[in-house]
């Protein structure tokens, strides 16, 4: 009869079952590459619990070298197998990991995680770093891939993910604030403005160009001359410019990508007003002698330049907006009329999401306007539809209201809580 392996109690040990010097207990198996592993347990019981767990996840197929690794060694795993992402948006999920979750969360062994240190990881962040919700909306993706790559590669059985940033965005009340159009007047008044001053009229062609074709941003900074038809009066999105760090260490510089999507890659019509718009800036820098001196991946003759023959800047446009607005109602004020048009807050996107709105006023067929903007996602657009759809019919039965109550009589033998229509 094999000689039994007792601990200090006299109790018998199973195999691979150890006590060590400092009475702990220890439990050692080999996977199939041979590697030696251990779990340990202040008591006998504790280490029997722990084992069968083991055997239970050995039956599931959950791996059982899990132990050591981190939510940073599965994160280094995804980033080495992602694909299909573009080059910025993949350093900006890189930069959004390493400052926000690799020395918190990061740390943290995989199998340990439960749904708790999420939550209590996203309160942090909403709470503590004051972070907006698309910054932590942002996180979260990242993370929900990183524990999907988990669960797929079975080192855990759920996503501890799932359902967090809802729980979040309902225990905070975030709710994300629609994007708002410019109205008419006000789309009136910020052109008028920007023809009429001196100081910003330069600025005039390249938003009247966003107004008036509804181009994302780095779609219309990195335009170039030769996809501007002034023959066939169309403009033609082939690309985006984007400015971000590459990752090299040199910093931050632009670059060329492809289009957002697919559909992105589109031609819009040329209004009258876009075309006077793009003849005014050549116009502007032949008199005063700016020509592009800027070449990004190879391109160059690109439409809009700053002073210096440079591309645009995104943040240098939005810059801009603000002057424009403060100085515009500083002027509006100076007037000093009642119920005076005053521009809101607003952005460069703010333009694209104008134009979309003066096309559904207008009646333009929804698949139109979803083409024209680049949508590949009709949800989208019909978001975009049903808001000014709905925003349309409160005004036109307000509209019916006033109207109404115009042409109510009030006669002496009618009393006045009953008035009658001629």
């Amino acid at each position: 009869m094999a000689n039994r392996r007792l601990d200090k109690n006299r109790v018998t040990l199973r195999r691979g079952e150890y006590q060590r010097s400092d009475g702990r207990y220890c439990f050692r198996w080999n996977t199939r590459d041979g590697k030696r592993h251990c779990i340990y347990g202040k008591t006998l019981d504790e280490l029997r619990r722990k084992e069968t767990e083991l055997t239970v996840d050995q039956f599931d197929g959950i791996r059982t070298d899990k132990q050591h690794t981190t939510i940073n060694d599965m994160f280094e795993l995804w980033c080495e197998l992602k694909r299909g992402l573009k080059d910025n948006t993949f350093q900006n999920y890189k930069y959004m990991y390493n400052n926000f979750v690799r020395n918190v969360l990061g740390r943290m062994k995989i199998v340990s995680v439960k749904k708790t240190d999420v939550k209590k990881f996203y309160n942090t962040l909403a709470d503590e770093k004051i972070l907006k919700i698309s910054t932590i909306d942002t996180i979260h993706n990242i993370l929900h891939q990183v524990f999907a790559l988990a669960v797929d590669d079975n080192y855990i059985r759920i996503n501890p993910t799932d359902n967090m940033l809802k729980e979040l965005k309902q225990s905070h009340n975030f709710t994300v604030e629609k994007k708002k159009a410019l109205t008419v007047p006000e789309q009136e008044l910020f052109l008028d403005f920007l023809k009429n001053n001196s100081k910003y009229n330069h600025w005039y062609p390249v938003f009247a160009v966003m107004l008036g074709t509804g181009m994302r941003v780095g779609e219309i900074t990195g335009l170039r001359w030769n996809d501007v038809c002034f023959e066939e009066n169309v403009v033609q999105i082939k690309r985006t410019l984007v400015y971000y760090n590459k990752g090299d260490n040199n910093g931050c510089s632009f670059a060329i990508n492809s289009t957002k999507s697919p559909a992105s890659y589109r031609t819009i019509p040329m209004l009258e007003s876009v075309k006077e718009a793009f003849l005014l800036e050549k116009a502007y820098q032949e008199e005063v002698g700016i020509s592009c001196n800027a070449q990004v991946d190879g391109y160059t003759n690109f439409v809009f330049v700053n002073r210096f023959g440079n591309v645009q800047h995104q943040g240098t446009l939005n810059k801009a907006i603000r002057r424009i607005i403060r100085d515009c109602n500083d002027a509006v004020l100076l007037k000093e009329e009642e119920e005076a048009t005053l521009l809101p807050p607003f952005s460069c996107h703010s333009l694209r999401h104008t134009f979309a709105t003066r096309l559904c006023e207008n009646g333009v067929n929804i698949k139109v306007i979803q083409e024209l903007l680049g949508h590949s996602d009709f949800s989208t657009t019909m978001d975009i539809y049903t808001d000014v759809t709905k925003e349309l019919k409160e005004s036109e039965i307000n509209k019916l209201k006033r109207n109404l109550s115009d042409e109510v009589i009030i006669t002496p033998s009618t009393p006045i809580s009953t008035p009658f229509l001629l």
